[in-house]
């Protein structure tokens, strides 16, 4: 009778553990339309570059995911309190670090001003602080990090006059085009992908200005109990790195040139 009771006990905890266990395993992970990072395909199936590496670290370990769909200010603040445990395509920034681990990086991001065709040349400024001495208005979109020198200016009520913020690239596209804004900042394969989707060859080009460039990483909440996940997320990473899939991965998605003057 003991042994009955001592094996029905005993399939009792590995009962609760295995449910503890695979909640532990399941994180969450937000994301936002970035074409074409994050997004839904013709099939209706998430897709995109950082889908792809992201599931590729994911196959490596022994967690499951649950995706949600919010905007990346609200993505943000989640990661702050815990509500979500991951960000993909994530600039790292003191600010941030606060509140969330960052993994190694996987790969790099560069921001670009797009003016309308013909207009590069005619836009008289070679550095962001100029923008306060001139009559130009750019878009940015919210939430998003465009660089130290940026995040400095922006505290600047007189730089801040010259911004636009908006919610995402067609809205920047749209402002443009009607002339109520002068450019916009994004990044070369985001705007390459854009022209291509919407047929819009020859509607943009790149102004000589360097903005930013940097390494992106995914973002991990301090909230997330799981203390071995960021050691986890980085030997998935390293792996990737070192077997050369990772390359293949970010070369199948970047293969168009940026667009150039």
């Amino acid at each position: 009778m003991k042994g009955i009771f001592r094996k029905f006990l005993f399939i009792n905890i590995l009962l609760l553990s295995s449910h503890s266990y695979s909640q532990q395993q399941t994180l969450s992970v937000g994301w936002e339309l970035w074409y074409p990072y994050q997004y839904y395909n013709d099939k209706q199936k998430l897709s995109g570059l950082d889908f792809e590496i992201f599931n590729a670290i994911i196959a490596q370990t022994r967690y499951a995911v649950n995706y949600t769909e919010l905007p990346w200010k609200r993505h943000l603040h989640y990661i702050k309190t815990g509500e979500m445990d991951i960000a993909m395509g994530s600039s790292r920034t003191p600010e941030r670090e606060n509140y969330a681990h960052f993994s190694l990086p996987y790969r790099k991001e560069t921001v670009k001003l797009y003016v309308k065709n013909g207009q590069a040349n005619k836009i008289q400024i070679t550095k962001l602080e100029e923008l306060i001495s001139s009559p130009y208005m750019i878009g940015v979109e919210g939430g998003y990090y465009y660089g130290k020198q940026y995040q400095e200016l922006i505290k600047r009520n007189e730089f801040q006059s010259h911004i636009n913020e908006v919610i995402d690239i067609e809205e920047n596209v749209q402002l443009l085009l009607k002339g109520h804004i002068d450019g916009f900042l994004v990044d070369p394969v985001t705007m390459n992908a854009f022209v291509k989707k919407y047929k819009m060859q020859g509607e943009f080009e790149q102004h000589e200005m360097d903005i930013y460039s940097d390494n992106i990483s995914i973002m991990i909440s301090k909230k997330n109990m799981n203390k071995d996940l960021p050691s986890k997320i980085d030997a998935a990473i390293l792996h990737l790195k070192q077997s050369g899939k990772l390359d293949k991965i970010i070369q199948s998605w970047t293969q168009l040139q940026v667009i150039n003057k």
